[in-house]
Order: structure tokens, then C-alpha cells, then sequence
């Protein structure tokens, strides 16, 4: 009897300890803060890949056949338009000049010779007008070898900056050679950058103007940052967007321009573009708040009983703090603000209310 008595003693004291570890497995521990989804106006920015030309950037290329016998500058040297850049050699071109200069005295001798005869009526007006002819070819063909020679020295098309030199001393050019070099005008630069179609709707639709050509003068200036990560230190301005869409890429083209007069860019540098917009009426919680699943943004659902339950969100927008989401949660949402890593669905704790500026602010201390 006393043996019945332990073993039912001992069932009860086991039932006993496994209820009491039933109730402190569901129990919350701590209060965990819970945000509500709320509407605001978010500015953000967004940057591109861009590549910097010259406002006006001008292949130089040999119009005649020859060597280069000098070359009157280095890469990277400032010219103004008209400075000697190249010469081709020319003495073929000298003895060409003896030879045209010879054909155009026989021709004259001729017409001179013809002429009283055609006034005297001895010869017909045809001959002299033939003889005449070719006393015009001879002389436009001279002319011709004294532009050739003209050519020989080759010079500045702009005033700008040269870029690399791709023939030196010594090499045989001609008009189907590329180019020598290239001279850059960058004391203004362009910057190329593109915009996917959804973003170019994004950023244009809140512009005021009655067409586009309007829109582009009240857009904001831009940024640029440079290869190094830095920020150049002047704003630019966009001067034209593409009338179309690229069909292979999806993309809108864009060129805005900034000022360069201490030249720190040059043609051919590379940047991203910063562009600043604004979205009005959003629907925005904390990123903190959030968490990645199989590609998919999450985030807990607090329902009226506490409980936890995992919802998926599209974010449109996403800053360094903020989400815009556009499905899945509505305004007055609360969501679970922090510990999404250490939380599980269908897990109920005790909510704390706090507000997403509130979230936003313990997140910056956090990472000072």
C-alpha cells in the first residue's frame, strides 16, 4: 500500500512540474515594441552609373596621306582652337605644286594663242572655249595641292584639353586612319547616365510643367559622385532626357550638366549620378522592422490578441531607414518594431506601442 501511495505521489509532483513548464513556455518574457504602419512624405535618392564627356569633345583626324614629321603637344596639354597640333610631311606635295604650276602656264600659253584667232575668225569659238576649260582644271587642280598642303599642318579644332595621342613621330597617317587624338572642351562636362521606365515615371511625374521640355528646367540639380567615392563639390543641372525608351534595355537617357573649371573631371571619368525625389502620401515603416525570406520582404503582424504572425510586404521605395510599401499591410498596421530575428510565428508578447520616428531614432543611436 505504502508502494501505491509513492507511485501515485510521484505521477502527481511530474503532471505538477510539466503544467508548470507548459504556462512558463507561453508566458511573454519582456515587452517588445510594435510600430504602426504610418503615411507620410519620404524623401529619398536614388544614383546611377554615368560616364563624363566633354561639352564638346572633337576627334582630330589627318585629311591627307603622309608621315608625321611633328607632333606639337602632349595628352593632357590645354589648347586653344587654331593651335598647331600635328604636321605631315609634304615634299611629295612640293614637287606636285612644280608640276601643276607647269601645266598651268601651257594652258594659259595656249588660250593666249587662241584667242585673237577665234577674234580674227580663223578658228571656231569651240576651241578657245575648250583650250579655256582646261586652263580652269589646270588651275582648280593646283589649288587643290596647295589645300593638301594646307592640311599638312593639322590644329586645334576647339579650345579644350588634349586626350591621348595615338600616333607619334614617324608613323604614315591618312583620312582613313582614326583619329590622331581627340581635344575636350571640359570647362563645362556632361554627364550620360539612364533610368529604368518605372523610375523615370517616378522621378518626373512630380515636376511641375505643361510638357517636358518644362518639366526639365524645374527639376532639381543633381549629384555626382565620383570613382574615388567622394562628392563633387558642384551641383549640375539635367539639360535633356531621351524622347524614347530603350527597347533592349528598358531605360529613359539622361544628360546633365555641371560646371568644371578647376577640370578635376575629365572626358572620359566615371561617376554615379545622385538624384534627389520625393514621394508624397506613403505608406512607410522602419527597415529595421522587416526581414528577408527566400527573396520576399517580411514582417510580424501584431494582431488585437498579441500574437505574431508573419505577413509578406513589396517595398517600392527602400532609404537607408525607411520602406515605402505599396501591399500587404494598410495604415494603422502595427507590426512587430525590433527583435524580428528573435521571434517566432504564432509567438504572443507583450506589446509595447511606440511610433516609427521613435523606432528611427533608436536605430541611429544604436549605430553611432
Amino acid at each position: 500500500m505504502l508502494r501505491n501511495f509513492l507511485i501515485l505521489l510521484s505521477s502527481f509532483l511530474i503532471l505538477s512540474c510539466s503544467e508548470n513548464k507548459k504556462v512558463t513556455n507561453t508566458k511573454p518574457s519582456h515587452p517588445y515594441k510594435v510600430v504602426k504602419a504610418e503615411v507620410r512624405n519620404v524623401a529619398y535618392e536614388k544614383s546611377y552609373p554615368s560616364s563624363i564627356r566633354g561639352e564638346v569633345s572633337s576627334e582630330v583626324r589627318a585629311k591627307i596621306s603622309g608621315y608625321i614629321d611633328a607632333v606639337y603637344v602632349d595628352e593632357g596639354q590645354k589648347v586653344k582652337k587654331g593651335q598647331k597640333l600635328f604636321h605631315i610631311e609634304t615634299a611629295s606635295l612640293s614637287e606636285e605644286v612644280q608640276t601643276a604650276k607647269a601645266q598651268v602656264a601651257v594652258a594659259e600659253v595656249e588660250v593666249d594663242r587662241l584667242r585673237p584667232l577665234v577674234e580674227k575668225k580663223v578658228i571656231s569659238e569651240i576651241q578657245l572655249k575648250t583650250a579655256e576649260a582646261k586652263l580652269a582644271e589646270m588651275k582648280s587642280n593646283l589649288n587643290t595641292i596647295y589645300a593638301n598642303i594646307s592640311y599638312a599642318t593639322i590644329t586645334s579644332p576647339v579650345n579644350g584639353v588634349v586626350g591621348s595621342i595615338n600616333f607619334r613621330q614617324g608613323t604614315l597617317v591618312g583620312p582613313n586612319t582614326e583619329s590622331l587624338t581627340e581635344v575636350s572642351d571640359i570647362e563645362n562636362v556632361f554627364a550620360y547616365f539612364s533610368m529604368n521606365e518605372k523610375d523615370f515615371l517616378s522621378f518626373t511625374k512630380n515636376v511641375k510643367g505643361k510638357d517636358m521640355e518644362e518639366r526639365i528646367k524645374n527639376m532639381p540639380n543633381v549629384q555626382l559622385r565620383l570613382a574615388d567615392a567622394s562628392m563633387y563639390p558642384y551641383e549640375g543641372k539635367i539639360v535633356t532626357i531621351s524622347g524614347s525608351i530603350n527597347q533592349e534595355t528598358g531605360s529613359v537617357s539622361f544628360r546633365a550638366k555641371f560646371p568644371n573649371k578647376e577640370g578635376i573631371l575629365r572626358d572620359g571619368s566615371s561617376g554615379r549620378v545622385i538624384v534627389k525625389n520625393e514621394v508624397t502620401d506613403a505608406l512607410v515603416i522602419p527597415y529595421q522592422s522587416t526581414f528577408e525570406q527566400q527573396g520576399e520582404t517580411i514582417v510580424y503582424r501584431v494582431s488585437d490578441n498579441d500574437s505574431l504572425y508573419t505577413k509578406k510586404v513589396h517595398a517600392v521605395i527602400k532609404t537607408d531607414k525607411l520602406l515605402v510599401i505599396d501591399n500587404g499591410i494598410q495604415k494603422g498596421d502595427r507590426i512587430l518594431a525590433e527583435g524580428v530575428n528573435i521571434v517566432n510565428s504564432g509567438q504572443k508578447i507583450i506589446s509595447k506601442e511606440t511610433t516609427v520616428d521613435e523606432v528611427l531614432e533608436t536605430y541611429k543611436a544604436a549605430f553611432k
